[in-house]
């Protein structure tokens, strides 16, 4: 099945005398939904008669093949198309673009490395291909403009708790018409994450250091853009994951991920994928894949003391509000993990530090429309969509206003039977990245973790040691280089006298901290308007220098 064009809506659309569908370039273009709801496909392509045809494509013709479906080809021709995912990955380094390598064969456990990219993370996947796609609406656009018309332009703004910033700063530098404001939370990014992010110099880019935690960026993020004003003189796009074109580019490497595996062993059956996870984005991709017909056995939600997910997995409960230390939650102070007020904590894996996982939504609405369905089989699927919407609505509405909802049953269980969830704590993260080096865990001794991808294989681990009878091979993502993350991985390993951070550190790491840097701040007491004004200010000073 081939989506057809304006299948995409609104997760919170309810109303019928509003717009329902949009365009793919719209849903890329405006990012995030009018009525503050994510841009999400009606319905999934189901390409199990014919996924196989693709195991021997590289990368990239992968990439098209599986784009190609949920993109109507009068928006993007196959020529087009074919180009901007060409030229989004050949920017990677390593000629399978994201290898599978083994860490342990009797446990069938393999890693996804996934931080061969230009900022060495897994959003190069996704950003590169945004980024180009930016690129091409907006070369188009102003290609129709007439004499004395004003240029398109664009206005992107996201929000980081690390590895974004960069990726997308990198898929966005130097591109016409385009402004691009990162905002993330000052002094809670890794020393290289923000490294990367503050020394692209290229008028453009504007770095923006936010007092607060990421969910505050992110929630001025979203202010920004259900903000009618700032949008009609702005144009705003978003980088964040929540941006429909970034989970579509993220599925590609589910299937590629199997397809490197099937090409070892032609009779493999399923695969387990265990993913550590912040805003549901990368896992997401995965159930989409799954959705296709990939035949995943589980997807594995990995989080970190931030484990709002895996809270809701055990109670059907979606809550800000933490456990009481007792139950090992809130209060905790374990080996460097602060708890804030709000909830967040801070750890050794920044980039999951989040208190609410904006793609959960996404998720959400597809069991609850998928539930409502089930309820109701005689009444018509349009009816079905707008009572999902609805409901999805008012729990985020609850969510808002109270800081917790609960789901029905019914939907919990259709989850638990898609995703299992473990929580890693701090302690265990270097745990995971001593054991793995010194061979204790995994039999690929010296393979060296960040904490992000040290939090999916300590999971991989423990859901091998509950299904030991299982013959479906594990696959954890690794989602960051341990460049990045110096700190925690220097602190796992001190005690390792033939460990050298050297041998791991990218040349293009090397005196990186101490280039020139740009970057404005954005106190507290400022807020939302001194974030307004700041992006107001900084794009008619580019579009004055033109």
């Amino acid at each position: 099945m081939v989506l057809a064009q304006s299948k995409y809506s609104s997760t919170r659309y309810h109303d019928p005398t509003l717009q329902e569908f949009f365009s793919f370039e719209d849903v890329v273009l405006k990012g995030l939904a009018s009525d503050g709801g994510l841009f999400h496909p009606h319905q999934v392509p189901d390409v199990r008669s014919k996924y196989l045809e693709w195991k021997d494509l590289s990368f990239a013709d992968l990439a098209f093949q599986v784009i190609r479906l949920y993109v109507d080809d009068h928006e993007i021709s196959n020529q087009e198309l074919k180009s901007i995912v060409d030229r989004s990955y050949s920017t990677f380094r390593h000629p399978e673009t994201v290898p599978l390598v083994s860490l342990d064969d009797k446990k069938d456990l393999h890693l996804l490395e996934l931080f061969h990219g230009p900022t060495f993370a897994f959003k190069d996947v996704a950003l590169q291909f945004l980024g180009n796609l930016f690129e091409f609406f907006l070369v188009r656009k102003n290609q129709k403009i007439q004499e004395g018309q004003a240029r398109h332009h664009l206005t992107v703004i996201g929000a980081t708790s690390g590895d974004t910033g960069s990726a997308a700063i990198y898929g966005l530098r130097g591109k016409k018409d385009v402004s691009i404001f990162i905002t993330f939370p000052d002094g809670k990014v890794s020393p290289v994450q923000e490294a990367q992010m503050t020394t692209v110099l290229d008028p453009n880019v504007h770095c923006l250091a936010v007092e607060g935690t990421f969910d505050d960026c992110q929630d001025y993020v979203k202010a920004l853009f259900a903000d009618a004003e700032m949008n009609k003189i702005h144009h705003l796009a978003a980088v964040n994951s929540i941006n429909w074109a970034r989970i579509l580019a993220q599925i590609t490497y589910y299937f590629y991920a199997y397809f490197q595996l099937l090409r070892q062993r032609p009779d493999l059956k399923q695969v387990k994928f265990v993913v550590p996870t912040g805003n549901f984005g990368d896992i997401l991709a995965g159930y989409y894949a799954r959705a296709m017909g990939l035949p995943v056995a589980k997807l594995v939600i990995a989080t970190n003391e931030n484990d709002i997910l895996h809270r809701f997995w055990q109670t059907g409960s979606y809550s800000k509000k933490q456990q009481p230390a007792s139950e090992g939650h809130e209060g905790l102070k374990e080996d460097g993990a602060e708890a804030h007020e709000d909830g967040v904590k801070e750890t050794y894996s920044p980039a999951m530090d989040i208190l609410v996982s904006s793609n959960f939504e996404r998720l959400l609405w597809h069991l609850i429309l998928e539930n409502e369905v089930k309820k109701n089989p005689g009444v018509k699927f349009e009816e079905s969509v707008l009572k999902a919407g609805s409901k999805l609505n008012g729990l985020f509405q609850q969510l808002k206003q109270t800081g917790s909802f609960t789901v029905e049953p019914e939907v919990v269980q259709s989850a638990r039977e898609i995703f299992t969830t473990h929580r890693v704590s701090n302690a265990e993260t270097l745990e995971t990245i001593r054991d793995s080096y010194k061979g204790q865990a995994i039999t690929n001794k010296g393979y060296v973790l960040d904490p992000h991808s040290a939090i999916g294989v300590a999971a991989s681990l423990r859901e091998i040691a509950a299904t030991a009878a299982s013959d479906v091979p594990t696959v954890s993502l690794a989602t960051a280089h341990p460049a990045k993350f110096a700190g925690a991985v220097e602190l796992a390993l001190k005690e390792e006298a033939d460990f050298d951070f050297g041998r791991i550190l990218p040349e293009q790491f090397v005196g990186l901290d101490e280039q020139e840097r740009r970057v404005l701040k954005i106190s507290s007491t400022e807020g939302l308007a001194g974030l307004r004004s700041l992006i107001t200010k900084e794009v008619e000073k580019e579009k004055q220098a033109r």
